[in-house]
This record gives C-alpha cells, structure tokens and sequence, in this order.
C-alpha cells in the first residue's frame, strides 16, 4: 500500500530554545489545542514557525521569538544552531489538515538563546492571535517529555546537541 503523502514537501521552519539565567528553558501551551484531546496529556512546547520565503534563518529566528513571546532582539542572545536541519512525520490524522494540507511534516533549524530580559519582558499578546495561552520555566531534561509524542525524538535532539551549552 503506498503513502498518499509520500510527495508532500517538508515546511521550512525555525525553532528557539531560550533559556534564562538559571538554565531553564521557556515553554508555552498552545491556545489553537485549548480543550482538544490532547492524546492523554498536557502538552507544552518551545517557540517555532514557519520561514519566510527567501528570510533569514537568525531573521526568522527572531521573528518567530518575537511573535509567540514579545522577546525583542534586545533581550536576546544567540548561541548556537544545530548543525543540521530536524525532521518530524506528522501522524496519519494530521497529515492533510494542517498548514492547508501542503506539507508531511517539518524540517526545522533550532537556535539556542540566552534571554537576558526579565520575565515581565515576556508578551503573549504581541502576535494577534496569540500562539500560547500561558508559559513558564522548565528545567530543559524535561522537554521531551511536555512536548506532543510526534515531536520527542525532535525534542530530544535538540536538547542533546545544545547541552553544553544551555
């Protein structure tokens, strides 16, 4: 039996580790899964989005930054990207519904950020609509385990890769 979405590209996007002075890592909880069963849990995940035609990876880093969590460039540092892209299947059952159907999965570049602003510099607001409803702090061993099951294997990656320097 063949996949029926096997030609479908991979969205281009960004993803954003920031972490603040003690360590932590910032997560949010999605508004657009408000009251959706969430395949039994509470889920919690990092910034990240799609990019722009022809932007910038470090542009649309920021961008993305900016718009989930009014961080301005300001507050932030840059300190690394992963060497090579993540790539994530969406399940069956998303496949087709999300970004207009155009799209199997992602290929991500995660950047890893130093936020160096306090945290009544962070702005949920920012973007109309908001992407998250609520954030907080988390100590980042436990990223894999907050975020939506399809997306460990990338949480774990990233997690690994930006250790040493988190």
């Amino acid at each position: 039996m063949s996949d029926p979405f096997a030609n479908l590209p991979y969205r281009p996007c960004v993803g954003i580790m920031l972490v603040n002075a003690a360590g932590e890592a910032f997560v949010g909880r999605r508004i657009d899964t408000r009251g959706q069963p969430a395949e039994g849990g509470d889920f919690w995940q990092m910034p990240q989005g799609g990019i722009d035609e022809g932007e910038d990876l470090r542009d649309a880093a920021l961008r993305e930054l900016w718009e989930e969590t009014g961080v301005v460039e300001r507050h932030v540092t840059l300190l690394a990207q992963t060497r090579e892209e993540v790539l994530y299947d969406l399940p069956d059952d998303l496949i087709g519904k999300l970004w207009k159907g155009q799209y199997r999965g992602q290929r991500q570049h995660w950047f890893l950020a130093r936020f160096s602003g306090e945290d009544t510099d962070i702005h949920l607001e920012r973007h109309d609509p908001p992407e998250f409803e609520e954030w907080k702090w988390v100590d980042p061993l436990l990223l894999p385990e907050l975020i939506v099951p399809f997306k460990k294997r990338v949480y774990r990656t990233v997690l690994e890769e930006f250790r040493d320097l988190i």
